[in-house]
């Protein structure tokens, strides 16, 4: 029972989460992203992070079985690996009752070939102590000198996210960045065949929320015991074991690397192995009391460690109208000498500080205005752009769904008072200055009357100015510019944003 309502569980969250990183009911699975514990560390997210270290306490790392969607992926390849070896032994068994079937009635035939056994098997081996805490280490180390990319790597929710957004853009025809692909292809393949060879490897190897939670699973109150008067030592429970945490021969678990599949109880016939409160024994203990000490140090020492221009703009956009001026053809981003980060970023060293590269507000932008970043500084986290789209004053999606507090929440009101970026003109490649034609259309789409149409003193012609006091930097101008491929005019980014 405990099994069945465990992977119900991991169903649905994997269900949503994955929707979700698809830019799929963000109103519904939003809340799914939050729950994840990295970017829940980074946005400070107190409650989140306290309520998985007790979940973890009280009934080991659940959270890695259910709720962490690179694990239940990790899951899901075992599972195929196993029905397919499954499958391979069902033809081998009737390949078999066929010849002796063919034999024993006098049938001169050739006995069959039989396909390889692929049924996998898993055995104990010892924790790799050196890897694990290096990693976690590293981790916290990138985490506080600010090198979210490194993070973004091996986050376990931030590649999964990778993954997803790269399948979901390329089945959809778009046109992605080749870092992301490469990345995303490279972590599919790593994450694939380390667990179709190895279980749970990555987990308990190189996932730095594993390593973490794995301090505080090892003394949780609840976990897997094995009853040695029951026992009859088959070895089915360790071979079944995917986290290769079941030592057969000391009737042991090590609990900091067993992640609750409860599998174990499932391939136990004997009643011997169950889920509880209990004491362990002092053989059931993985470390001895002095490595138990060390650890807890370790752990301390770790864990201290207005909307009515809107939507005029918001039609315009939907129509992506140009003013008729110019040929359709498509726009390129320009050279800016400040980067554009999000309203709510606050400042562009707070978001990427934060910023865990997960894709799910690219995903879930409807603007096209957030693109994952190319330049090795920034590598995969988002950047603004806007020759598709321009941000929309009514929009607040990203804002609402960031897990790491990258983008923290803001309301539509909000959103009209906070400046992002200033916009500027370039009058050699403005129609209106040109002398083609009368335009306009930037002065005429601006939901904040930041831009209005003045008669340049030396031409005569109406050309447009710029408030910068107005502007709040959402790139609507910018979008809706008729000049191609270069927009006449370019919003740069404000380091830090300001109301």
């Amino acid at each position: 029972m405990l099994r069945k309502i465990r992977i119900i569980l991991a169903v649905l969250f994997f269900t949503g989460i994955t929707l979700l990183l698809a830019g799929i009911g963000a109103r519904w699975w939003g809340w799914m992203a939050k729950l994840q514990f990295l970017p829940s560390c980074l946005a400070l997210n107190f409650a989140v992070i306290v309520g998985i270290l007790l979940l973890t306490v009280l009934f080991g790392r659940i959270y890695c079985s259910v709720i962490c969607p690179m694990g239940v992926f990790q899951d899901f390849v075992i599972w195929i690996r196993r029905q397919g070896g499954l499958l391979l032994h069902k033809i081998n068994e009737r390949r078999l009752r066929r010849y002796a079937a063919a034999r024993k009635a006098g049938k001169d035939v050739e006995k069959p070939s039989t396909l390889k056994k692929e049924v996998k098997h898993f055995e104990f081996s010892k924790e790799h102590k050196w890897v694990r805490y290096t990693v976690l280490v590293l981790t916290i180390a990138a985490i506080v000198a600010g090198l979210q990319v490194v993070v973004a790597m091996i986050a376990p929710y931030s590649a999964y996210g990778r993954m997803v957004r790269t399948a979901v853009g390329l089945g959809g025809g778009e046109s992605l960045a080749p870092a992301l692909i490469v990345a995303a292809a490279v972590t599919f393949v790593a994450i694939t065949v380390c667990a179709w060879l190895w279980g749970r490897a990555y987990c308990n190897t190189i996932c730095p929320v594993g390593t973490l939670l794995g301090l505080f699973s090892k003394h949780s109150l609840m976990h897997i015991k094995i009853d040695e008067s029951k026992c009859v030592a088959c070895g089915r429970c360790g071979r079944g074991c995917k986290s290769s945490c079941i030592d057969m021969d000391a009737h042991t678990v090590d609990y900091s690397r067993c992640v609750d599949c409860f599998d174990c109880i499932r391939r136990c016939k004997e009643g011997a192995i169950s889920f509880g409160v209990g004491k362990a024994d002092a053989k059931d203990s993985v470390a001895p009391a002095k490595e138990c000490a060390d650890n807890g140090r370790r752990q301390f020492m770790l864990t201290a460690a207005l909307l009515g221009g809107a939507a005029i703009t918001a039609k315009a956009q939907e129509a992506h109208l140009d003013g008729g001026l110019a040929d359709i053809v498509p726009k390129t981003n320009p050279a800016r000498t400040d980067r554009l980060v999000p309203f709510g970023a606050e400042s562009v060293e707070n978001f990427y500080s934060r910023c865990t590269a997960c894709q799910l507000c690219v995903s879930n932008c409807p603007n096209h205005v957030l693109r994952p970043s190319t330049d090795l500084k920034h590598l995969l986290q988002p950047e603004m752009g806007y020759e598709n789209g321009f941000c929309r004053p009514e929009c607040t999606l990203c804002s609402e769904i960031c897990p790491s507090g990258a983008i923290k929440p803001v309301t539509r009101e909000q959103k009209l008072a906070t400046h992002i970026g200033r916009a500027s003109v370039n009058l050699d490649l403005c129609v209106s200055a040109l002398g083609q034609d009368s335009c306009g259309n930037c002065a005429a789409r601006c939901p904040v009357g930041a831009i209005r149409m003045v008669v340049d003193q030396e031409s005569g012609r109406k050309v447009p100015a710029v408030s910068e006091e107005i502007c709040i930097g959402c790139g609507a101008c910018e979008f809706l510019c008729p000049s191609r491929p270069i927009s006449a005019i370019t919003v740069n980014g404000l380091a830090v944003h300001h109301e």
